[in-house]
Order: C-alpha cells, then structure tokens, then sequence
C-alpha cells in the first residue's frame, strides 16, 4: 500500500525521503550554549525514528539570544565543537536529514526553564538585558527590553550570518530561521509587539523589512545547495496581532529572497492569547499559505494520528508534518505510522528484527 505520507520530497534541490520532520524541540540542558550528553541520547534517539529530516532545537545566535541560560548556542568555538560531537554521532547511526533552527529570543530572553516557572530571571539569578522591536515588556512582571537601534539590528544580522558560517561548517544540511512563537523575528512582523516609527514599524510591509534581512543575509553565506527555510506564525491568536493573510504575504516575501520552504506555526507574541489546541489546530493556517503562494510548507499543531497525518499531506494541507510532543511520548511514531498505513520503512541493521514483516507479533506497535 502507498501513502502520502511516506513519499519522497524536494526541498531546494535536497531530497527528503518522507514527509515525516521531527520538530525542533528545546531541552534546556545545555552549558554556557554547548550540547550535552543529553543532547547525544535525545537526537540519536529521534533519528531512529524512521522521520526523513529533524531540526535542532531553537540556538541562539548570541549568547543573549537564547532563551534560558541552558539554551544551545552558536555563538561560541565550544558551541561548534559541542554541535559538532552530536551531528557526527547522529550521522554515525542515520542516514536522516539534519538541520538547525537559528534563533534570537527577543523579549522572552533570560527566562527560567519550564521545569523552574517559565518567568523571568531576577537579577540575582543571572538575568541579563534584552532586546525587541519596542520597549514593550511581554507581560506584568517581565523586564522592558532595549528597543533595537539600526545598529543593535546591523549586528544582529552578522551574529545570524556567523552562526550560519559555524552551521556550514559542521556539516548540517539545512537551516531554519525562527520567526514564530513571540521570539525576536516575530516580535518584529507582530503590531502587537513592534510600534516603531522608522521603516520597521508600522505597515506590514516595514514590519516584514528585518526578518527579511535576516533571511536574505542567512541565505547569502550559506551553501546553494543546501535549503534555508523560515518557522512562521500562522497567526497570533489574539486580536490586532499577526493575522493569517499577512502569513500569505510574508511567505510570498520569502520566496523573493529564495526561502526553499516555510513551517506555519503560531502564538506566543503575547501571554493572554486564546489559543483553541487541539488535533491539527494549526493546520488550516498551513493549507492557506501553501495553497495562495505555492511554497513548500509543514504543517504542526497536535498531529498525533497516522491516518490525521496522511491526509493532511492527501488533502493538500501541507508538503510535510512537523512532530513533536507525539514523538517525545514515543520516538518510533513514524515506523509505527508507516506500520499502520501499511508502509514498511527502513529499519537500522539493529533494529531489523522488530519490523514488523519479520516479527509477528510486530502489529502490537501498531496500537
């Protein structure tokens, strides 16, 4: 039996052997933005899993970039050699595609894990300064970043274009740049968070301008034949934010500064939004922008099911699924789905033995 699901895909001339990506999913378990042994177990982990490419969680492009102080960076030679160490044991077991998501946290910087609270650091734990469109705070009890200056956005474009340089470097097959879920990026093409009065506020077409530069500069020192993509909001799920239509025209921007593929996400902007989760909430944001631009797009939100995920790809909804949450519960989702859809996929030499055409009892994993 085929399915949809499990056939092949070009992205900027880079084949992925399914439609099954594994989402880049922050672990907040590194030191001073170098990768861990955690790091080691959990992508070789997820590469087995049968998925055709993962992307590694969100790196900072500068230190005060990052998230929380346990965030990976690149920024540094140690981040390097620490990313390093991991692709090459990745690469060591799987034949997967992977790349990276380069990010700046914006106003979210310098916050606690979500283990710890989520809020903002103290001054007494660390807390550093950090940097948005606007002197917006995120919410009651959140520091008022630094508004950038020309300069301040000058720099950060070299930082984005260094960490790209250190990505080629290693080896990874493509990147992602973050512009989605309220980090910088977002921060700039939301109204809820940028009100500037220069270029870079204020139409849609001045807020689109620096996540713009970004990509555009990514783009330049980064292999052509290697893709760069963009993870983009669908919408802010709250009112006078980031609408669907403006996805459309910000994807269609992309694709001018040869942006290969785009996955829609969502929120985060702002901390009261409303958002409706559940099974496939976000897809329909995906559908939209692949439908009026053409682009390859992904598609996330609460995907769980095999059978959802197939006709999200049948239906036109989207080129390709981004996993998550489904796969940290179980890490074999994409043989399993395969299983289920009545696709067998490649199994490592040391594995063989539980696929299910030689092992019977194999349809348990179907369940």
């Amino acid at each position: 039996m085929d399915s949809a699901l499990f056939t092949p895909l070009n992205v900027g001339g880079q084949t992925w052997s399914n439609r099954v990506s594994i989402a880049p999913m922050c672990q907040y378990s590194a030191v001073d933005g170098d990768m861990t042994d955690w790091h080691l177990m959990h992508l070789g982990n997820l590469a087995l899993s049968g998925a055709s490419m993962l992307v590694i969680e969100a790196t900072g492009v500068t230190s005060a970039g990052r998230i929380t102080p346990h965030c990976v960076g690149l920024y540094s030679e140690s981040n390097v050699r620490a990313m390093r160490r991991v692709v090459d044991y990745v690469r060591s077991i799987s034949p997967i595609v992977l790349g990276v998501q380069l990010a700046h946290a914006g106003r979210k910087a310098s916050s606690h894990r979500p283990w710890d609270g989520r809020g903002a650091l103290a001054s007494s734990e660390g807390a550093w300064s950090t940097l948005a469109p606007s002197a917006l705070a995120l919410a009651q009890g959140w520091p008022t970043p630094n508004a950038m200056t020309r300069d301040d956005m000058q720099a950060l474009i070299e930082a984005f274009v260094v960490a790209t340089q250190r990505a080629a470097q290693i080896g990874l097959d493509f990147i992602e740049v973050h512009a989605t879920h309220g980090y910088l990026l977002s921060e700039f093409l939301s109204p809820l968070a940028n009100q500037r009065q220069d270029e870079y506020g204020g139409s849609l077409e001045n807020r689109m301008r620096f996540p713009l530069e970004v990509v555009r500069a990514v783009r330049r020192v980064f292999p052509v034949d290697r893709p760069v993509g963009a993870k983009i909001s669908g919408t802010d799920f709250a009112e006078g934010g980031f609408t669907p239509s403006d996805a459309v025209v910000f994807a269609r921007a992309l694709q001018q500064v040869d942006c290969g593929f785009v996955t829609v996400s969502g929120g985060g902007v702002v901390l009261e939004a409303k958002i409706p989760v559940g099974p496939g909430y976000q897809v329909p944001y995906a559908a939209q922008v692949k439908r009026e631009t053409g682009i390859c797009t992904g598609a996330v939100g609460m995907i769980t099911d095999p059978h959802q995920a197939a006709a999200i790809i049948e239906q036109g909804g989207a080129d390709f699924i981004s996993v998550a949450r489904a796969l940290l519960f179980n890490p074999r989702w994409p043989h399993h789905a395969a299983a289920s859809l009545g696709v067998t996929l490649p199994y490592a030499p040391q594995y063989q033995r539980a696929a299910p055409a030689v092992w019977p009892p194999g349809r348990l994993a179907q369940t």
